[in-house]
């Protein structure tokens, strides 16, 4: 009977054994994933419009009534036409009355500086009539520079957009009579949120598209942004169409603008949050190693966690990699694993 005990001792014993090295030598099933890069946050598209490079509204220099307008509306002009023009005879009269004032005082002032240089004339009555004509010259060109503001000239090459009055009309200095829009490339106006306000220094790229030219994409230049909101709490981005101004959706035309976003670090990874865990006190994750089915532990530095449940990793690993985001607090360093394939969308529950 004593022999019998001990002999069925012995076969538990030796059982227990081999199991415990079974357990000890199983293989673990895990699951992993791939570091990814984390270099773009994504892009937002905000509703805009072209708008012509620059809206000009031109005006006479001096006031008078309208004697021509010479552009009708939507008439091509070059830099320098003559758009419109001020009845010119109440300048010409004033001008020639000035002329007449210039030619006296000048001979006058010819014949002091002669007598001046004999001595015959007192400094003062010099200096008086040297005074006197500086002035009437000053009158003079101010009448010639009047004369010519009667006309009205192209700033620049573009579009004649309204005539804002009719010749007979009269118009003040200063009241605009014409406008126009200048040639060139387009310019997108668009209006964006605080919330996007505030992450300006990640904008990368921006493009636009529109409904007139389907499956076109135009690239945009940033010419700036207002640095205060507006009513709405919005602030303006103006844009610079790139490409010729005749491929290029027009002045008024409505486009959806995209504008894409960088993140701060220059060289980031994103894993699952699951896939961290704290060893000695640091942020660590276990590497899968596919060549040799093991794992490996590896501190890492955190910079950020998103709400999507994965974090963004600044250094400890590369793209690529695999990491252990199950069980990763049961598993040992070098440890035998086991990599459970991802389940496909065509392939839901796993049956084939």
């Amino acid at each position: 009977m004593k022999k019998s005990m001990i002999i069925v001792t012995c076969l538990l014993f030796l059982v227990g054994c081999r199991e415990n090295r079974q357990t000890n030598n199983a293989v673990r099933s895990i699951k992993a994933d791939t570091v990814k890069v984390y270099g773009l946050a994504g892009s937002n598209n905000f509703p805009g419009k072209v708008v012509a490079p620059s809206d000009i509204n031109l005006a006479f220099r001096v006031s008078g009534p309208i004697g021509k307008v010479y552009t009708p509306m939507g008439a091509h002009v070059k830099k320098g036409d003559l758009l419109a023009q001020i009845d010119p005879r109440d300048y010409e009269l004033q001008l020639a009355a000035t002329e007449a004032e210039y030619n006296r005082i000048k001979a006058e002032v010819d014949r002091i500086t002669e007598l001046h240089e004999k001595g015959s004339v007192t400094p003062n009555d010099y200096d008086k009539a040297r005074y006197g004509y500086q002035q009437i010259a000053v009158k003079l060109n101010a009448h010639r520079n009047a004369l010519k503001d009667t006309r009205l000239l192209a700033p620049v090459d573009g579009y004649i957009q309204k005539r804002l009055f009719e010749p007979g009309e009269t118009v003040g200095a200063g009241t605009p009579v014409i406008a126009m829009i200048a040639t060139g490339s387009g310019e997108v106006e668009i209006n964006i949120p605080s919330a996007d306000y505030i992450r300006r220094d990640q904008f990368s790229d921006y493009y636009c598209r529109t409904e007139i030219f389907p499956g076109s994409t135009f690239p945009l230049e940033l010419i700036g942004i207002t640095p205060k909101a507006n009513a709405n709490q919005l602030y303006t981005m103006r844009f610079r169409m790139r490409g010729r101004a005749d491929e290029l959706p027009g002045p008024g035309m409505s486009v959806m603008v995209t504008i894409q976003f960088r993140n701060k670090e220059t060289r980031t990874f994103s894993i699952p949050l699951s896939a961290v865990f704290q060893s000695e006190s640091r942020s660590t994750v276990w590497i899968y190693d596919s060549a040799t089915g093991t794992v490996t532990p590896r501190p890492i530095t955190l910079s950020e966690i998103l709400t999507d449940g994965r974090v963004v990793v600044s250094s400890g690993l590369e793209a690529g990699e695999l990491v252990v985001t199950a069980g990763v607090h049961s598993l040992k360093e070098g440890q035998k694993v086991k990599l459970i394939p991802e389940v496909t969308a065509t392939n839901v529950g796993g049956m084939l």
